[in-house]
């Protein structure tokens, strides 16, 4: 995955820009990057919602805030919502959203100029096609690692036939006689202010501004037809359960040759079968003997990059926890990366032959095998909180 520009560096401005600069400054990429003015161009349409996403940021003082005081780091994670995380925002979001950026400009407008025929709302706008979710399960390896997968969909693509057109041939496609191609129709109601314009999509064209004599026998005039297509995309290391991973313009095909839609990826987390996941640390459950826990030894313990060999010192009580800092999984966004605690259990037997019965009498009453531990070790929530803090 790319990494992030600066959203300062974005938009032009710095850290003293006024909230009126930081709009100014969006609005003019926004209007220069607009899909209207580049139907097709995905290096435009990249630049509009990088546009949309540093705005987004900038112009809300509680994310600004965490952002300039943490940098990338501060706007990871799952539960940010809008930018920020990996789910990101459709075209249509951004016009939703930030659609009175446009207001008097290019190819949105306020939510009155409809009301009052005015702005360039009447104008049509770009069709696009909508996400497509899917949700993938990852093993902990992959987590750690990152990976790459490649997945089929059933998904609408431009019609092979017609090329996307709807018709037959470019013959058959006429100018709408009601909206003159504009897809719009300008209405005059009378209202307590007097009266006043509104404008609606046409009804003929249902917004086109085109009319189809002949309509493709394969997509029946919507210039999309369904097809099976091979994926390919990358999974950033440091992924978690419930996060979600945007693939941009992989989504469904748009008609009249508008902008695809994304694909929406859900992550979901294959269980390990000895390792434990604590957020980015990673937990193994390590059973030894009596012996070993007296004398010490040496134990291997598992972790995603193979078999670690770990010191078990003489005298260790049940419950200790070893920490192996840096053993865990990374942050996505690449800052650090967690432990792998390996949680230390003497294991008990439940039966013993006469032998050992008769040796372990002898040890019943030497006062080296009294119980007296610490007072850190009798706390053992306090120890507990200590280890995981």
């Amino acid at each position: 995955m790319a990494e992030k520009r600066d959203y300062y560096e974005v938009l032009g401005v710095n850290k003293n820009s006024t909230p009126d600069e930081i709009k100014k400054a969006y609005r003019k990429l926004a209007l220069q990057y607009h899909p209207d003015r580049n139907p097709g161009d995905k290096t435009a349409e990249e630049k509009f919602k990088e546009a949309a996403e540093a705005y987004d940021v900038l112009s809300n003082p509680d994310k600004k805030a965490r952002y300039d005081q943490f940098g990338m780091a501060g706007m990871s994670g799952a539960g940010q919502g809008g930018f920020g995380g990996f789910g990101g925002f459709s075209m249509d979001d951004i016009f939703s959203r930030f659609g009175d950026i446009f207001s008097g400009g290019f190819g949105g407008g306020s939510p009155f100029d409809s009301f009052f025929g005015g702005g360039s709302s009447a104008g049509r706008r770009t069709p696009h096609g909508s996400n497509l979710r899917i949700r993938v399960k990852l093993t902990l390896e992959e987590m750690v690692k990152g990976t790459t997968k490649t997945i089929k969909l059933n998904k609408d693509v431009v019609c092979p036939k017609c090329n996307g057109k709807g018709a037959e041939s470019q013959a058959d496609i006429h100018t709408c006689d009601t909206c003159h191609g504009t897809g719009r129709v300008t209405k005059v109601v009378n209202s307590f202010l007097g009266r006043m314009q509104t404008v609606d999509t046409c009804p003929k064209c249902g917004g086109s501004g085109k009319i189809i004599k002949k309509p493709c026998a394969c997509c029946h005039g919507t210039g999309l037809a369904k097809s099976s297509e091979e994926i390919s995309f990358k999974i950033p290391a440091g992924m978690m359960e419930g996060m979600e991973l945007t693939v941009s313009g992989k989504g469904n095909a748009a008609r009249e040759g508008g902008v695809p839609g994304d694909l929406l990826v859900s992550i979901t987390e294959e269980p390990h079968p000895v390792l434990q996941r604590e957020g980015n640390d990673l937990i193994y459950t390590l059973f030894i003997s009596v012996p070993d826990a007296i004398l010490g030894t040496t134990a291997e313990v598992p972790s995603v990059d193979g078999h670690l060999r770990i010191k078990i010192e003489p005298g260790t009580q049940s419950g200790k926890v070893l920490r192996l800092r840096g053993k865990g999984i990374p942050e996505v966004q690449g800052y650090g990366c967690g432990d792998l605690l390996v949680y230390v259990q003497v294991w008990t037997p439940k039966k013993v032959d006469r032998d050992e019965r008769e040796f372990l009498e002898k040890l019943r009453g030497s006062k080296n095998f009294e119980p007296s531990p610490s007072k850190e070790e009798r706390n053992f929530f306090d120890r507990m909180k200590k280890i995981f803090n």
